[in-house]
């Protein structure tokens, strides 16, 4: 038998007490012992949950009983997260982790913590949810250099884009449904604003390249800003507007990592991803380019991918698995600036003809995009691939030229 102990009762906590009682069974026949949960760690009470007994408020309970050698820590956030799954692997007990946020702020120093302590700090469902990604990187993909990883990382900005492509809907509209449907929290910025899906790029970027990539050197930017003519010119460009987490290996070691709004050409795996669905592209040089595509979160999706951790936990208690990277100081990643995009381009001028002479002056060749129902003084266009430093010069030359910018979205190469 092996003792476990979860940490939190939230959503997915509950669903991973779900799971390992309901399944009991089918996990006995995997792992060959039964995985018994011997304290719940919670500050609320569940007086009526069938477990009820196993309650603790107390993490002490945890961390001084020598029988619990695999935590589940589903609290999220950083405090008290961090200092209780550090604790727990100084102690050697191994941690399976459903929080993003903490591996991407501390994954290399608990890494390094887990490997000198002889235990397993394991986070599949930290990336993806129910999708497998970190175990298909690490082991299926391990004959591979990767050289790019792309992806649609966070189901509630797709699911708002989506009713924003498919239905019309303004952003504000498409927000308060996914609010009102549980997809969105009351306080949506972590996923609108980018940031959920940078720290997850953060992780498989580490992953993939064996240092740890910060979520303070990636440049991030949300889905806010984006319109229903916005949509409407990637419809008429021959795409679809996706937030996508981005990293690609450059030459000298160096990586061009950013998380924002990009036009998704039709003919791309990643195009036809809708709702709250997740799909994550990782190109090799020996496979070429996989999709990984599933529930990017939820309640039993999420806490699928902790139970498996938690068994691989269980069958490599004596022979840690290898999962590791180590720290950096960012020093490989680019300036966004330096990050090579064509981009889409929409302003508004008093003489049309005269901005498309000016546009065409700075950015030299645009592809000009129109449509029927265009505003008064509309021009849109997407430039060929520069520097966003550069682009962002000529926007502002733009600008000052009396054509008001109200768009620049970057054209992904998916």
């Amino acid at each position: 038998m092996v003792s476990v102990a979860i940490m939190g009762h939230g959503v997915v906590g509950s669903g991973v007490a779900e799971i390992l009682t309901t399944h009991k069974n089918k996990l006995f026949a995997s792992l060959g012992e039964e995985l018994y949960i011997k304290y719940i760690l919670d500050l609320r009470e569940f007086p009526d949950s069938p477990l009820a007994d196993r309650f603790t408020k107390n993490f002490d309970d945890i961390i001084n009983d020598i029988d619990v050698r695999v935590v589940i820590e589903v609290m999220g956030g950083l405090n008290p997260a961090y200092d209780y799954v550090k604790r727990c692997l100084l102690s050697g007990k191994s941690v399976v982790t459903s929080n993003k946020e903490l591996v991407a702020a501390h994954g290399a120093e608990l890494l390094s913590i887990a490997k000198d302590n002889n235990a397993n700090f394991l986070f599949e469902a930290s990336v993806g949810g129910g999708i497998p990604i970190i175990r298909p990187i690490n082991q299926c993909l391990v004959a591979n250099n990767v050289s790019e990883i792309a992806g649609i990382l966070n189901g509630t900005t797709n699911f708002i884009l989506t009713k924003m492509i498919n239905e019309g809907m303004e952003f504000d509209v498409a927000l308060k449904l996914a609010q009102d449907l549980g997809y969105a929290e009351r306080n949506p910025e972590a996923d609108v604003e980018g940031h959920d899906a940078c720290r997850k790029i953060c992780i498989l970027a580490s992953l993939a390249f064996g240092k740890h990539i910060y979520p303070d050197a990636v440049h991030t930017e949300g889905i806010t800003k984006i319109t229903l003519d916005d949509v409407k010119y990637a419809e008429i460009w021959g795409g679809v507007i996706k937030l996508i987490g981005k990293v690609k290996r450059l030459e000298n070691n160096k990586c061009d990592i950013l998380v924002a709004p990009m036009f998704v050409p039709n003919k791309s795996q990643l195009a036809n991803i809708d709702d709250v669905f997740n799909g994550i592209m990782v190109r090799g040089d020996c496979t070429g380019d996989v999709v990984f595509y599933g529930k990017g979160a939820g309640k039993l999706p999420t806490a699928s991918a902790v139970v498996a951790d938690i068994v691989d936990c269980a069958k490599h208690l004596k022979n840690r698995k290898y999962l590791f990277w180590t720290d950096s100081d960012n020093s490989s990643v680019i300036d966004y600036k330096d990050s090579v995009t064509a981009m889409y381009i929409r302003a508004i001028a008093d003489d049309t003809k005269a901005a498309y002479t000016k546009a065409e002056e700075l950015f030299k060749d645009i592809h000009i995009l129109s449509k029927d129902d265009a505003k008064q003084g509309e021009i849109a266009f997407i430039c060929e691939p520069l520097a966003y430093g550069e682009i962002e010069k000529n926007i502002d030359t733009l600008n000052n030229s009396g054509i008001k910018v109200e768009s620049a979205i970057r054209v992904g190469d998916l």
